[in-house]
């Protein structure tokens, strides 16, 4: 259960230790812009590897299940396809690093709309929190997907937050109210609906399944919607 920055800050202020808590929270987080300094400046040496930064330690990501791929393929091509016709923005994947304000995350999928995506260079390797991010899960992420990273683009404003299970072919859709998602349902059939994507709905079913994924495809593509 996740506590509003309110309820921690009163928390702290509440303990007899505040002074040195305070002091121990200074030298901990100077030492982690230091390490993150360098991470930035070393990421060159990443190249071809995904990484991530969070909370101080740079975490390698390891390589993922085939189901895992093609549902990051089906989204992918589902939701970069419904973006470009309708000109909604900019659609980044794997590799693009998306940088909050503590730590450095490279989703599965995400999204800017056009008006903040209309400012970015074609040789920019650092984004801001996009207005929708997808994680797949997978057995090494899933802690970090429904923990940190959960928490993380709820404080930064991430509008929209999907959890796809490849496993389970589940999909829980967050909305954020407030300074958290709410919560949500694991959808395995019907359509989902994205506000943050104006006017764009899948069936759930084509996030998992190639024919299902190529009638959605077709149907977006003769303009009659998914």
């Amino acid at each position: 259960m996740t506590i509003s920055l309110q309820e921690a800050t009163e928390r702290i202020a509440q303990s007899p230790k505040l002074e040195a808590l305070l002091k121990q929270l200074e030298a901990r987080l100077r030492d982690e812009q230091a390490r993150r300094v360098a991470f930035h400046r070393d990421l060159a040496a990443w190249e071809g590897r995904g990484v991530e930064f969070i909370n101080g330690e740079i975490i390698e990501k390891m390589p993922v299940k085939r189901k895992h791929s093609d549902v990051v393929a089906n989204l992918l091509a589902l939701i970069k396809t419904f973006v470009q016709l309708h000109g909604l923005g900019f659609v980044g994947f794997e590799k693009v690093m998306v940088s909050l304000a503590r730590n450095d995350y490279e989703p599965d999928i995400c999204f800017w709309k056009a008006e903040r995506a209309r400012d970015f260079t074609d040789n920019q390797v650092r984004f801001p929190p996009p207005d929708l991010v997808i994680e797949v899960l997978s057995p090494a992420t899933e802690p970090i997907d429904r923990g940190i990273k959960f928490e993380d683009y709820a404080a930064n404003g991430v509008s929209e937050y999907w959890i796809v299970d490849p496993e389970a072919h589940t999909v829980e859709q967050y909305l954020l109210r407030g300074e958290q998602y709410a919560p949500a349902p694991k959808m395995r059939e019907g359509d989902i609906i994205s506000p943050t994507i104006a006017g764009f709905t899948i069936p759930v079913a084509a996030i998992f399944d190639a024919e299902r994924n190529v009638a959605a495809l077709r149907q977006m593509l003769a303009g009659d919607g998914a």
